[in-house]
């Protein structure tokens, strides 16, 4: 197994716990011990069922959905990354797509998160990616570059290696269109040429970057056979045992 390869689960808002707990223990037991590092990004109310279910099974992981930049206080219905430490949770997905449209999160915030979950012991799922008119404008090289220049230049080489960058084109989530293998890999190959620069080769060579977009059992082997795509970042095809069983199984 390279350390660079992941495949993540991203459930969002989906499954009660005990569906969750259901499919977690599918994947698990269709999948075995997998070659590939596997993360459950599981609604908060599971983290810790989830967490007691994923310890049992060599390289499986488990990640919040999201956490909050403080480190406490009067912010209802948050999570702080001092909470998720303590209960040992892996990784934090954060700067999701979602979480930017929705909730009107910026890469400064984004990258407060990013540098509070380190600072906790807890490697964040940094996302990033374009929408379909900076696609089409040909801008979509630099806004991903300032995304990721906005929210991780501040670390340093030795937190850097402990993020993980998922590129999710926002034109091909949820939409049934996927990037093809080769916009995905000309995307993955100029964001670890942005980590060279800024963190130097050796960190760049070591970082995982994950495609997130669409991603499923019938293009997952072509995805991840580019060079510079080393798993993926799921969401819907992740909420079904047989078809993220052979996800992984790709990777």
């Amino acid at each position: 197994m390279s350390s660079r390869t992941m495949v993540a689960g991203n459930w969002k808002m989906n499954t009660t716990p005990a569906e969750g707990e259901r499919l977690a223990q599918d994947i698990m037991e269709t999948v075995g011990t997998p070659a590939t590092k596997v993360v459950f990004g599981v609604p908060s109310i599971q983290l810790m069922s989830i967490k007691a279910l994923t310890d049992k099974h060599e390289n499986y992981f488990v990640a919040a959905q999201n956490m909050h930049h403080e480190d406490g206080g009067a912010y209802t219905g948050e999570l702080s990354a001092a909470m998720l430490a303590a209960v040992e949770i892996d990784y934090v997905i954060l700067g999701h797509s979602e979480r930017r449209d929705y909730f009107g999160e910026e890469d400064g915030l984004i990258g407060m998160k990013v540098a509070k979950a380190l600072a906790a012991g807890i490697k964040p799922i940094y996302c990033c990616g374009e929408k379909l008119d900076i696609r089409e404008a040909g801008n979509h090289e630099h806004v991903v570059g300032k995304q990721i220049e906005q929210a991780l230049f501040s670390l340093s080489p030795q937190q850097m290696k402990d993020v993980v960058i998922a590129y999710e084109p926002v034109w091909a989530i949820g939409t049934g269109v996927t990037a093809s293998p080769e916009q995905a890999q000309q995307m993955h190959a100029f964001i670890r040429g942005i980590i060279a620069r800024q963190f130097g080769d050796a960190i760049a060579e070591d970082t995982t970057i994950l495609y997130g977009g669409s991603v499923k059992p019938g293009n997952a082997a072509e995805l991840f056979e580019q060079p510079d795509v080393d798993g993926g970042l799921v969401g819907g095809a992740s909420l079904k045992a047989d078809g993220f069983a052979e996800i992984i199984k790709a990777r």
